[in-house]
């Protein structure tokens, strides 16, 4: 089963850009961010044609999160993270899909820092953890899916010293994703790949992409019973050089069907 991530940057404008990757991977699950469209202008019809049933939160002009299956419709079972009755923002939705739980998520970016949105981003991380941890109390095959905003560490950005002090790379914000590690999820991606430069999004500016100035920003953390079944993941980097692309890339995971049992179970 293969579980991917993508900001798209707004979902009708790369709608052909979308479907063009779907057509060429054939992902299984599809966790998509930044749709930049309200809930009535989902290109629902569009996804279905190319054979994914989709659920999704919108929002006008900004944020708007989905989550596609192949050959299915997500079963929703949660819109927003819990913890603040006032967020509105779209950057929270989760579904089973094929037996596994997925919560597809869109933390804030939280620049400028320091200031409120940054003081925002990490309330909103330790909502996250919080909700986190009832997820892994249940028990049963999750993911946590999507843009994350954060270089968990000095090997996910090109040039660290110049983002010491950005709302992507602060102490803060490294170390409330280090303690969702500690909670009991694992970085898939950086757990097959622990030593390598693997970057997920190339901003417009200066050449980046080509110069390969990239961060590592788009996640999926696994539930201990889905690290034994973990068989691959990467980054399909071509789609950043696509003629007017995404500033990020698609990040998945392939994941065995039958998975094991973890040790001690």
């Amino acid at each position: 089963m293969r579980i991917a991530t993508f900001n798209v940057n707004g979902v009708n404008g790369r709608l052909d850009h979308l479907i063009r990757w779907l057509k060429q991977t054939a992902p299984d699950i599809v966790c998509l961010q930044e749709l930049k469209a309200p809930q009535g202008k989902f290109p629902r019809q569009a996804l279905e044609k190319a054979g994914y049933g989709a659920i999704w939160q919108g929002q006008a002009s900004w944020n708007g999160v989905a989550i596609l299956a192949r050959d299915a419709v997500p079963l929703e079972t949660r819109r927003g993270l819990p913890g603040d009755p006032a967020d509105q923002d779209s950057r929270y939705i989760e579904a089973v899909v094929r037996g596994v739980l997925v919560g597809c998520l869109y933390l804030p970016n939280g620049n400028p820092t320091p200031g409120a949105k940054f003081q925002a981003k990490l309330r909103w991380f330790k909502r996250l953890r919080t909700y986190g941890r009832e997820l892994l109390d249940l028990e049963v095959p999750v993911v946590l899916v999507g843009d994350f905003n954060v270089m968990p560490a000095d090997l996910d950005v090109y040039n660290p010293e110049r983002w010491r002090d950005d709302a992507l790379f602060r102490p803060e914000v490294r170390a409330a994703f280090a303690a969702l590690l500690e909670d009991g999820w694992t970085d898939a991606l950086r757990h097959l790949h622990p030593d390598e430069r693997i970057y997920s999004f190339w901003k417009y500016l200066r050449n980046a992409y080509g110069r390969d100035a990239g961060l590592r920003i788009d996640h999926l953390l696994l539930s201990p019973d889905l690290v034994p079944g973990l068989k691959a993941a990467g980054v399909d980097r071509d789609v950043r050089g696509w003629d007017h692309p995404s500033d990020h890339a698609p990040v998945w995971i392939e994941l065995s069907e039958s998975r094991e049992e973890p040790p001690g179970r």
